[in-house]
């Protein structure tokens, strides 16, 4: 009979060996998946909520998004990117437009039309013909990393045209609008 009862002890000095070894295996995968969690909402993609109409009709107030902060730091910004960057008179307001304008062109807005280096350009998000066209009523140049953004809704956006925002440089981006993920029934990619 002590035999036996070697035995159970063995078996159960190896179940509670098996349990803490699987215990810290979880702790060990909750830990790693933190980390990446910290990781890619820090480095990688952030979460925002849009706030306002001046991007309606591609964008509603209380839309949720993910915004790409790392692509950026490869590529460069590309005409009709949706992005982000802070509002320079006050402090946690941040604003989200669209670029028109890129590195090096000219930008000007006249009869309610938008020219870049001297044409029309064909802008298929601006949901109305622009009646104010505040500092872009005189040709623009723009810098070696300047951009000159506006919102879709042309007629209800503070943007590039204005004093206060005016053209914006690259180091300004935080990064790039990708992906709505609220409300439920329009989720997806932004364009």
């Amino acid at each position: 009979m002590k035999k036996g009862e070697k035995k159970t002890e063995k078996k159960t000095g190896k179940k509670k060996k098996s349990i803490v070894r699987e215990a810290l295996s979880w702790i060990f995968y909750f830990v790693l998946l933190c980390c990446a969690a910290y990781l890619m909402v820090n480095y990688v993609g952030e979460r925002t909520e849009v706030r306002g109409d001046s991007m309606y009709p591609a964008l509603n107030d209380g839309d949720q998004l993910i915004v790409d902060l790392i692509s950026y730091r490869f590529t460069d910004p590309k005409r009709f990117d949706i992005v982000v960057f802070p509002f320079q008179y006050q402090e946690d307001t941040y604003y989200i437009k669209r670029i028109i304008g890129l590195p090096g062109e000219t930008v000007q807005i006249a009869d309610g039309v938008i020219y870049i280096n001297g044409e029309a350009l064909e802008d298929p998000y601006g949901n109305e013909e622009i009646r104010n066209p505040g500092l872009a009523s005189a040709e623009i140049t723009l810098g070696d990393q300047e951009y000159f953004v506006l919102g879709d809704n042309r007629n209800n956006s503070t943007d590039s045209r204005e004093p206060s925002v005016g053209n914006i440089t690259r180091d300004q981006i935080l990064g790039k609008a990708i992906l709505r993920i609220w409300p439920f029934e329009s989720i997806g990619l932004l364009g």
